[in-house]
């Protein structure tokens, strides 16, 4: 008689589950021909599944083995940045010049450069930067040549791997210390990303080129980027990067708050180009069959790798490959997250109700009117309250409270504007106010201080 099967932790993946997964990096890596590929998934905060596949028997990774990330780099040079935002040594609105002088384009603004408006060159004068060493660029003239500007800033997204670099450099200038130093002590030692390092450190997979028309590979050179670093230079594990999307998702107030973890997941820019996705801060921001994701892809001679997170879905996939080419490592990170989702959705936290409720803010819930649109507000938790239409498309915002009473808009038409309510001189509630605008608790009420008035004669049928 055999034993029962112990009972499977609620946190655990189904089977069904971890071999579609399996299959599908399976796949990446044969159709792909890549010599290794590494994948893992992360749900709720935990890592739930890593698989491996390598075209030599018995030599598979491990989500221990590093990989170089390429420029996935430039999110966490961006969390540097935003580190010092937070900390109020500069404005996203600076300009460059305020705190690092002489770069010839400092009129750009730090906000432009974190997102790629900024109008700079995409790449680096001179011999192709990602395979040859740093030393042949030792200054920010030689990283930007003498025509560094493409486009007028602000106006377009324009992809810039020396405007990273100028951000690397913003970031010693600021902290007195090199960029790596920086990056060890304030985001990889607080989030334990033991195995993210500028250099190599064994395990780690070789760099290689996979022939298009045969099978055969060619080494490829794993140079020090020199100044470039802040823009493609780490090297990374699958578990790490896991551990970073869950930072990327719900903040860290060793490092990063949540409010500005949200705040780099913005779009900066117009859109690159129809149906591309946007960019933020430091991440890129894409939809895959209907789901938001956020994150980035990164590539370097003999590597390829992905990171994504649905933030709604609680899960977050890492991919990583040793080839200059091959595998579409982006699709599979997001095709992980996409199995794990449809096939195990999530399960929502139980309803529980407000530990207690101000009485005044109680009062306010339920219809309003704008003119003549119904709209409803609705107390939500930490005394916050969302506005939505009750019929149709409309104007629709979360707000969260303020100290002096009121609420600011976080999301859709009213984000960053004040909601107040305005009272008579008993207390009772006359209106809300929002930005100027007016809701009443009835259509075009009277005594609501409705702007340009309400008729005399009020309401009527059609007269003859």
């Amino acid at each position: 008689m055999t034993s029962p099967a112990a009972p499977q932790s609620p946190e655990d993946l189904l089977p069904a589950t971890r071999r579609a997964l399996l299959r599908r990096l399976a796949v990446a890596q044969a159709e792909g021909r890549a010599p290794s590929v590494v994948g893992a998934v992360v749900r709720d905060g935990r890592l739930v599944w890593t698989g491996s596949r390598s075209c030599v028997d018995g030599h598979a990774p491990d989500a221990d083995t590093q990989y170089r990330i390429g420029s996935i780099t430039k999110t966490f040079t961006a969390v540097l940045v935003m580190r010092l935002r937070d900390e109020g040594l500069l404005d996203l609105g600076d300009p460059l010049e305020k705190h690092l002088p002489g770069t010839g384009v400092g009129d750009s603004t730090i906000f432009q450069l974190l997102g790629h408006g900024a109008g700079l060159a995409a790449e680096a004068p001179g011999p192709w930067w990602e395979r040859t060493p740093g030393t042949l660029r030792p200054t920010l003239a030689d990283v930007l040549g003498e025509e560094p500007v493409r486009h007028t800033p602000g106006r377009r997204h324009h992809y810039s791997n020396p405007g990273y670099t100028l951000l690397g450099s913003l970031v010693e200038a600021l902290r007195g210390a090199p960029w790596e130093e920086v990056l060890r002590r304030e985001v990889l030692e607080p989030l334990s990303l033991d195995r993210t390092t500028a250099q190599p450190v064994a395990p780690h997979a070789g760099a290689w080129a996979v022939h298009p028309w045969a099978d055969v590979l060619l080494p490829e050179p794993a140079v020090d980027l020199g100044l470039m670093a802040p823009a493609g230079q780490l090297w990374s594990t699958a578990a790490d990067l896991c551990r970073f999307a869950v930072f990327l998702a719900e903040g860290d107030d060793r490092v990063l708050s949540a409010a500005s973890v949200r705040e780099m997941a913005t779009p900066s820019t117009p859109e690159p180009e129809e149906g591309a996705g946007n960019y933020g801060l430091g991440v890129q921001l894409i939809r895959r069959d209907g789901r938001a994701l956020v994150g980035h892809g990164g590539s370097l001679p003999g590597f390829l790798a992905g990171l994504w997170v649905s933030v709604a879905d609680g899960v977050a996939a890492v991919a990583l490959a040793n080839a200059t080419g091959g595998p579409l490592i982006g699709p599979l990170a997001t095709d992980l997250i996409a199995i794990v989702a449809d096939a195990e959705p999530r399960i929502p936290e139980p309803w529980r109700p407000l530990p207690e409720v101000d009485p005044a803010l109680l009062e306010l819930t339920g219809p309003w009117y704008w003119g003549t649109q119904a709209v409803a507000l609705k107390l939500v938790a930490d005394g916050g309250v969302e506005l939505y239409p009750l019929r149709g498309p409309g104007r629709g915002s979360r707000f969260e409270a303020r100290p002096d009473g009121g609420w600011t808009g976080l999301d859709g038409y009213y984000a960053g504007e004040t909601l107040r309510v305005v009272r008579r001189p008993d207390g009772s509630v006359r209106h809300l106010d929002l930005g100027s605008f007016v809701f009443t608790r009835e259509p075009y009420d009277p005594e609501g201080d409705v702007p340009g008035g309400v008729d005399a004669e009020g309401w009527h049928g059609l007269r003859p």
